[in-house]
């Protein structure tokens, strides 16, 4: 059973989530908030697969900010923003503090579901529309001979966690140094990686040097 997290500010939004998530065969709502500071505590105290996660959460921290402490503070956690903006700077926003998929409130409960499971099995979703926009804009990058820096895809922590690596940390150091688990930076290790194209230490190395990160003060 897929656990899901719903957080929506909106009580109805989130009854009618858990009604259509009731019964399925493989999900089970483990729990609700109604705003990102609720949703990080309840994430970590409830352990779900899944965070159905809505945007806009006046008053205090948004979906994107929480997307993105969840991140740092469970990397394995799959984050579906679930919002009305059909907005560029939103998705693309989403992408960068990492969340996992990106579907619009008015999209049909079958695609809702697929999303879902999609994200739940480690993969990445985005609507049909929101695929195509992304194409668009890198295709013209190309085009125009722009080249996105891939550093800015990393999270402070990542970064952070980036550096203290190439200046020859442990991760037993870097974990003791950051008062996390050695597990979390093994998982923030391998999300640097990924996001970067590097498969070795010494490329990892050398990438850190490139962007000035080795100062040792």
């Amino acid at each position: 059973m897929l656990k899901i997290l719903v957080v929506d500010d909106h009580a109805v939004v989130r009854s009618g989530l858990m009604m259509l998530l009731h019964g399925k065969h493989d999900m089970e709502v483990v729990g609700e908030a109604a705003g990102g500071e609720e949703g990080i505590q309840a994430a970590q105290l409830l352990k779900p697969d899944v965070v159905l996660m809505d945007l806009s959460m006046p008053p205090g921290i948004d979906g994107l900010t929480a997307a993105e402490r969840l991140r740092q503070l469970m990397p394995d956690l799959a984050i579906l923003i679930l919002t009305m903006h059909d907005d560029d700077e939103y998705l693309f926003r989403a992408i960068h503090v990492g969340a996992s998929g990106y579907i619009l409130k008015s999209a049909p409960h079958d695609e809702l579901l697929t999303a879902i499971r999609s994200v739940a099995a480690g993969n990445a979703y985005l609507y049909p529309t929101a695929t195509k926009r992304l194409m668009n804009e890198y295709m013209e990058r190309m085009k125009n001979g722009e080249h996105t820096d891939t550093y800015e895809a990393l999270s402070e922590r990542e970064r952070e966690i980036l550096a203290l690596i190439a200046k020859g940390f442990s991760n037993k150091e870097i974990a003791e140094q950051l008062i996390i688990s050695v597990k979390t930076v093994e998982s923030h290790k391998s999300n640097v990686m990924e996001k970067l194209g590097l498969r070795t230490r010494p490329e990892l190395v050398k990438y850190a040097a490139k962007k000035g990160l080795l100062n040792f003060e």
